[in-house]
C-alpha cells in the first residue's frame, strides 16, 4: 500500500492480498500474535476465527483526554474497549500481549503525516504514550457468516474497503475529522440479517450507519477506497456501510497531533476474548 500525503491510498491495487486460510483461522490468539511478532503482516479478517479484534491508536499523554473525549462523543466509530496507562504496552484484552510488536503492521504519524508503516514500533515507543483499543467490525463477521450473509472481501481474498465520508465527527478539544466507514456488499435477501446481527454488537460498531447510495456519505467511487482494497459487488448487492475504527486515523490526519501510532487499516490487534462476549442478546 502506497501512502499519499494524507495517508490514504494513492491508487487501488487490484491484486488479491493474502488473507486468512484454514491454518490461520484455526490459530489461537496467542499463536496469531506470535506470528505477527515474527513479522507476518497479513490482514486479520478471519485470523484466529472466533476471537475479537481491535483497532489501535496511541497518542502522547497530553493528547489522551482529547482522544478519550473524541471517542466518547463518537461511539459508533470509536467504541472504546480499553485505555492503557501512559507508557504501558499491555492491555486487559490480552494480558500477555505487547502492543508494540503483536500487530501485523503499524502506522507512525508525525504532525499528521504518515512517516512509516513498520511491523514493530519499539523504536518509536515513548513513555508518555496512552493507547486506545477500539472495537473492530471484524468481530461481528462471525455472526454475519453464521446468519448466511456472504463476506465478499473474504471470498475475494481482499482487505475490507474503507472510505472517508463527508460526515463530520463531533469535535473534542483539538481533535476533529470525518467518519470513516467500512463497506460490505450484501444481497437484498440478507440485508435484514446483516443489520440485525451487527446491531446486537454495539461494542464493535453495531448496526450500519447507511445502506445503499454511497453518495449520501460523500463517497464518489466504490472502486477507489481510501483504505483497504476494492471489492467486487454482485449485480444485486447493496453496499452496506458501518462506522469504522480507522476514524481516529482520519482525525490524526485532520488535527495533526505531533505524534501518534496506529494499526495499519485491516491489520488489527487480536485479543483473547471470544466474539460472542460482545453480543448483547
Amino acid at each position: 500500500m502506497t501512502p499519499s500525503d494524507d495517508g490514504a491510498r494513492t491508487a487501488v491495487d487490484d491484486r488479491p492480498v493474502v488473507l486468512a486460510d484454514d491454518t490461520t483461522r484455526a490459530w489461537s490468539p496467542r499463536t496469531a500474535r506470535a506470528r505477527f511478532r515474527e513479522g507476518l503482516a497479513i490482514p486479520t479478517a478471519g485470523v484466529a476465527a472466533g476471537y475479537a479484534q481491535a483497532n489501535l491508536v496511541s497518542v502522547p499523554a497530553d493528547w489522551a483526554y482529547d482522544m478519550l473525549l473524541f471517542c466518547q462523543r463518537n461511539p459508533r466509530a470509536c467504541p472504546v474497549l480499553d485505555v492503557t496507562d501512559a507508557g504501558s504496552a499491555t492491555t486487559v484484552l490480552a494480558p500477555d500481549a505487547d502492543l508494540r510488536t503483536d500487530l501485523p503492521r503499524y502506522r507512525v504519524w508525525e504532525d499528521g503525516e504518515l512517516v512509516d508503516e513498520p511491523t514493530d514500533v519499539r523504536a518509536y515507543w515513548r513513555d508518555d504514550l496512552v493507547s486506545f483499543l477500539i472495537g473492530c467490525s471484524f468481530t461481528f463477521e462471525w455472526a454475519l457468516a453464521s446468519a448466511g450473509v456472504p463476506l465478499r472481501h473474504v471470498e475475494q481474498g481482499r482487505n475490507v474497503p474503507m472510505y472517508r465520508t463527508t460526515w463530520q465527527c463531533r469535535p473534542a478539544g483539538r481533535l476533529s475529522g470525518p467518519m470513516v466507514v467500512s463497506m460490505r456488499p450484501v444481497p437484498p435477501e440478507h440485508l435484514d440479517a446483516a443489520i440485525r446481527e451487527s446491531s446486537l454488537m454495539p461494542a464493535v460498531h453495531g448496526a450500519p450507519v447507511h445502506c445503499g447510495d454511497p453518495s449520501a456519505l460523500g463517497v464518489d467511487d466504490l472502486d477507489r477506497p481510501d483504505f483497504g482494497d476494492r471489492v467486487e459487488l454482485e449485480p444485486d448487492d447493496i453496499p452496506v456501510f458501518w462506522a469504522c475504527g480507522v476514524t481516529p486515523q482520519a482525525a490524526v490526519m485532520a488535527s495533526r497531533p505531533p505524534f501518534a501510532l496506529t494499526h495499519a487499516p485491516g491489520r488489527m490487534f487480536v485479543g483473547d476474548a471470544r466474539d460472542e462476549q460482545f453480543r448483547v442478546a
